[in-house]
């Protein structure tokens, strides 16, 4: 069965707000086993309504709208649907008396337009709004499936999942079997080169289905499956997961949608491990990474941002023949890097210590391109590793990607740790 979203609203097209209701809307279709093969937005146009609704209606068989059944004359979405249907609409008692008590019990008055807000069209099934005035709507014609939801998300997400889920699963989806899908989390490998070394399982797999897509300095890959029921689902998807993980087995770091930071910080807290870090060029955004994650105060000890030379000398001991003079390796070196992540895992007496040192942009920086880092890791009792990087991107993104290679290398440290001294009950 196939779906299609039309978001109702200019503001939308000017990008006065973000259509996140599409998002919310997409993925909850896919878990009932409905394909949204299209999104659409349109603005409060009774005749550019109509025109989407007839396109939609010869590729999809659920149509869902969300946005204009409002009070105003710019909410024209019931109207334009009704005449599509060719059926009258009419002001429905309950969603009625609903407008009414909710002006009654403000004592204030309830103008004539507001009565828009309890329209029905003629035959539908009415989702009443707990949370606000506007009646949504449930109709089926020819063996289409029309849903009609506010837009305000606050709003539209109860009315979805309270009504119009329920309304769905009874009248469009009794033969449907429900899509069920696990998230696959990699991190130290690009998209491109993440599909190149699954390029044969994906050619290959028709069900479950293999999407990998990126996000800055991680990739997730997602695999689904129809099935009549999650056990049944489970089954396939651990097997492809188990043939994903035997190919990357030094990327894929959990089978759940969370990010890096938050295996590290549970792992290191329940192993009684604890990091410090001293950044220069990310300027602490890998210190907000770790302790953006609840429970991070038992596993991070603290941090300097060392953004200049001589916070590098006094704080964590840098010698100037490092930094000054004409044959110096200079800020931006592994010799820096190595000093910054030994010297703040020291000063904290933690179990290890991570350091940043780089040019992230839009200069130059002694002589040294953009993209440029280097990246330490001290550990208590071990050589510490310093790891070059060469990024590209803009300024954010060459810092953010930096945090992330840095997470990394603690991670891949971490597992071998793991590996060496288990911890009873672990799942990193």
């Amino acid at each position: 069965m196939k779906a299609e979203i039309i978001a109702v609203g200019t503001e939308l097209l000017l990008g006065q707000i973000v259509n996140s209701n599409a998002q919310f809307l997409s993925q909850e279709l896919a878990a009932l086993g409905i394909d949204v093969y299209f999104q659409t937005v349109v603005g409060d146009n009774t005749s550019r309504l109509q025109q989407a609704v007839e396109i939609a209606c010869s590729r999809a068989d659920v149509i869902l709208f969300t946005g204009g059944i409002g009070p105003t004359e710019d909410d024209l979405t019931k109207e334009a649907l009704a005449a599509s249907l060719g059926r009258t609409l009419h002001i429905d008692r309950m969603a009625m008396d609903h407008v009414q008590r909710f002006f009654d019990e403000r004592k204030a008055v309830m103008t004539e337009n507001n009565r828009k807000q309890a329209l029905l069209i003629e035959g539908a099934t009415p989702l009443s709004n707990e949370i606000g005035l506007a009646v949504g709507l449930a109709i089926a014609q020819e063996d289409k499936y029309y849903i009609v939801l506010p837009g305000p998300p606050r709003e539209m997400k109860p009315m979805f999942m309270e009504k119009a889920k329920p309304w769905l699963l009874q009248h469009a989806l009794t033969d449907e079997m429900p899509i069920y899908s696990k998230m696959l989390k990699f991190a130290g490998i690009g998209e491109s080169l993440l599909e190149d070394k699954l390029i044969e399982l994906i050619l290959s797999q028709s069900d479950p289905t293999i999407a990998p897509y990126a996000k800055e300095g991680e990739v997730t890959v997602r695999i689904s499956t129809k099935a009549p029921t999650e056990r049944d689902a489970m089954q396939k998807l651990d097997v492809l997961e188990q043939q994903i993980k035997s190919i990357l087995p030094e990327h894929m770091y959990a089978n759940i949608d969370v990010p890096l930071e938050q295996l590290i910080v549970d792992w290191m807290a329940d192993a009684g491990l604890t990091v410090s870090a001293a950044e220069s060029c990310t300027g602490g955004l890998l210190m907000e990474s770790i302790t953006s994650i609840p429970g991070s105060a038992s596993m991070f000890a603290g941090g300097i941002v060392c953004y200049s030379n001589d916070i590098k000398k006094k704080l964590l001991n840098v010698p100037s023949a490092y930094l000054d003079g004409k044959d110096a390796p200079g800020a931006v070196s592994r010799e820096v890097a190595e000093v910054l992540a030994e010297q703040v895992r020291m000063i904290a007496d933690s179990d290890f210590g991570l350091s940043v040192t780089g040019v992230a942009g839009p200069g130059y920086s002694e002589r040294k391109p953009v993209g440029l880092v280097f990246i330490g890791l001290a550990e208590r009792g071990r050589k510490t590793a310093v790891y070059e990087l060469n990024l590209k991107g803009t300024r954010e993104n060459i810092r953010l990607r930096t945090v992330k290679a840095l997470l990394y290398r603690l991670w891949r440290r971490l597992e071998e740790r793991k590996v060496e001294t288990p911890l009873e009950g672990s799942n990193l």
